[in-house]
């Protein structure tokens, strides 16, 4: 993309940026800023404005570019002031990122979504009206779904057949029902090693519980085409040396449904054994030779294939989420370009019983103790009323919902007059 070059010729008038929440995600953006060129945090808005300062002299700022920048409590403050040209939103928070999406796109300011969540939930119409606008809403290079788009790109860009594209994760079935009192368990901490490094359990349970990994396939799902499996991610055990193998369709020996599928692929064996070369941190494509010609190439430079030699695939076995924000701020600001964008609504991440729940009982959404989300095609979730994971939070129960059984809007009660609620229902309205 050759962004550097532009960027270097920016430095008397660097891009503006506004970060929206001071997490984890937003600290290891912030820790990036003082060595690129071109490029400035004009302002930072945070629910705890000196927490935010905090964080920037964690990641090393000086006191002098604390001083420099400005910090708000309030988003829409910030985008009063002015003066921005790309907003960051890393909240996380589902509702907010909708409310915070409508400001940017109000104000016609470029938006980079970080938060997955509210992508997932709104991101068909959101990004829709964002180019109505004429600007840019953009996933997060450094995140996997922005990280595998970008392969599926090059696969369709380079006349290759897109098979299977996703990302790695550690997977056991039984993982689907952890809570926020079992999480450090599977991660090998306790309790208070995980508050000593200020890790979050709800938080890191929707890691674990597979939650994050449905959001995060569906979110390349809605910006490639590529479809969702009927019942849900199969998370099949894989290393680097067997994708090829493993995720091509059921009819030429693999375990997906179809060809074009998004999935996720484990870094342990359903036994527990670890998988050779695994893949847990990365994101993978794989791809089918058009012709002979092309299958030859695969064997003769290398390239890992299945038994047949017609199968390859690619992969980047890590990734470095906020470290690599920039490359998203600068596409947007240089290139008015997206890292990834929301195309369609072509899979929905459904909010899933963790267990017998009771009438009267309040869900207490993503990676909480109530329910996980399970991926599924739109057209699945529109007909059975699914209640999407990102509104299933502080919501109670008006039926009995089996474990394992999805939840609808009628099982809940829910003030259908909110933004998140209303932008929701008008994306469903758009889609039927």
């Amino acid at each position: 993309m050759y962004i550097y070059d532009d960027l270097a010729k920016r430095a008397e008038r660097p891009v503006q940026v506004g970060l929206i929440g001071a997490g984890k995600f937003g600290s290891m953006f912030l820790s990036q800023v003082p060595t690129t060129v071109g490029l400035e945090v004009k302002a930072i808005a945070d629910l705890d404005p000196e927490r935010a300062k905090q964080a920037c002299r964690n990641v090393g700022w000086s006191e002098e570019l604390i001083k420099q920048t400005e910090f708000f409590d309030n988003t829409q403050h910030m985008i009063d002031a002015g003066g921005i040209d790309v907003l960051v939103e890393a909240t996380g928070n589902p509702l907010a990122g909708i409310a915070h999406a409508k400001m940017a796109i109000e104000s016609k300011i470029h938006i980079v979504m970080v938060n997955v969540e509210a992508d997932v939930l709104a991101g068909g119409i959101l990004a829709r009206e964002a180019r109505e606008a004429g600007i840019v809403y953009s996933m997060a290079y450094g995140d996997q779904p922005a990280l595998t788009i970008e392969l599926v790109e090059w696969a369709r860009a380079t006349g290759f057949n897109v098979v299977a594209a996703g990302k790695g994760t550690k997977y056991m079935p039984e993982y689907h029902y952890s809570t926020p009192d079992t999480i450090w368990d599977h991660y090998g901490l306790t309790p208070e090693q995980a508050a000593a490094a200020g890790m979050n359990s709800q938080m890191f349970n929707s890691f674990l519980d597979g939650t994050k990994s449905a959001l995060e396939m569906a979110a390349i799902s809605n910006g490639t085409g590529l479809k969702a499996p009927d019942d849900g991610l199969y998370f099949p055990p894989a290393g680097m040396d067997d994708l090829a193998h493993i995720l091509r369709p059921r009819s030429v020996g693999g375990q997906l449904d179809d060809s074009g599928m998004v999935e996720v692929v484990t870094s342990v064996e359903r036994d527990g054994r670890p998988v050779y070369k695994d893949l847990r941190w990365g994101v993978y494509v794989v791809i089918e030779a058009p012709n002979d010609y092309a299958s030859a190439c695969f064997k003769q430079y290398g390239m890992n294939t299945d038994s047949t030699g017609r199968y390859s695939a690619m992969y980047k076995p890590f990734h470095l989420i906020g470290l690599e924000l920039n490359i998203s701020i600068l596409s947007a600001a240089l290139l008015n370009k997206p890292t990834g964008s929301t195309l369609d609504f072509n899979s929905d991440v459904v909010a899933t019983a963790k267990r017998d729940l009771k009438a009267g009982e309040m869900l207490d959404g993503e990676g909480g103790f109530t329910v996980y989300g399970k991926l599924m095609p739109a057209t699945k979730s529109l007909a059975l009323g699914g209640l999407p994971i990102g509104l299933a939070h502080r919501v109670k129960l008006k039926n009995n919902v089996n474990k394992d059984q999805p939840i609808s809007w009628a099982d809940v009660e829910i003030d259908m007059t909110t933004q998140a609620v209303s932008t929701r229902k008008a994306m469903e309205d758009l889609y039927r």
